[in-house]
């Protein structure tokens, strides 16, 4: 499970860990794994721990007023999700992460996790790497959910992410993307059919 962790941060550092930083850090986690359909983070509840997927996968939502689901984020083993809303700020989740099959991750708290910041400066640097490529990623999404028809986001999101194509519901992708099913179905259809 380690393994898998090790190899992400290295990756996006371009670098090896240094010796012995690997050990500290598997020492401020702890393994949790979850059942299909487990809420891992409630909505209006604090969210204290960040989670790194070593199998499984899960996503983030929000509700809406009419009891809609808005999917937010999507995670599959080798990706972190949490509510880092609630995380750093110390309030009140605002999405519910739920596991979408059995799923098993590292925990890390908020003070292991400013530990790791604070004494290591690989996992400094790893961490604000990994918040700055979701606030990037975010404000992508953001500009293109605004400019681009539903076919174009989609066929974006599939090159991007065809990993998540194949492993997450249909119903889930179309939330993220705003949207309808019906709709991703008659893209899906035309689209294979242009083949």
């Amino acid at each position: 499970m380690i393994n898998l962790l090790k190899s992400h941060i290295e990756r996006l550092l371009n670098d090896e860990l240094p010796e012995g930083n690997c050990t500290l850090f598997s020492n401020l986690l702890f393994e949790k794994t979850f059942d299909k359909k487990d809420v891992i983070v409630e909505e209006g509840k604090q969210c204290n721990y960040i989670y790194f997927l070593t199998e499984g996968s899960c996503y983030s939502y929000f509700m809406d007023e009419k009891g809609e689901e808005h999917a937010i984020q999507f995670a599959l083993a080798g990706y972190w999700i949490s509510d880092l809303y609630s995380f750093f700020s110390g309030k009140k989740a605002i999405y519910t992460i739920q596991a979408l099959e059995p799923t098993k991750v590292l925990v890390l708290n908020k003070e292991s996790f400013q530990k790791a910041c604070d004494t290591m400066p690989a996992f400094d640097r790893y961490f604000r790497l990994l918040i700055q490529n979701a606030f990037v990623a975010l404000q992508y999404r953001l500009a293109k959910t605004n400019s681009e028809d539903a076919e174009h986001r989609y066929i974006e999101f599939a090159q991007m992410h065809p990993q998540f194509v194949q492993q997450i519901p249909q119903y889930l992708i179309a939330s993220y993307l705003g949207i309808k099913p019906q709709s991703l179905s008659r893209i899906r259809k035309d689209l294979s059919q242009k083949k």
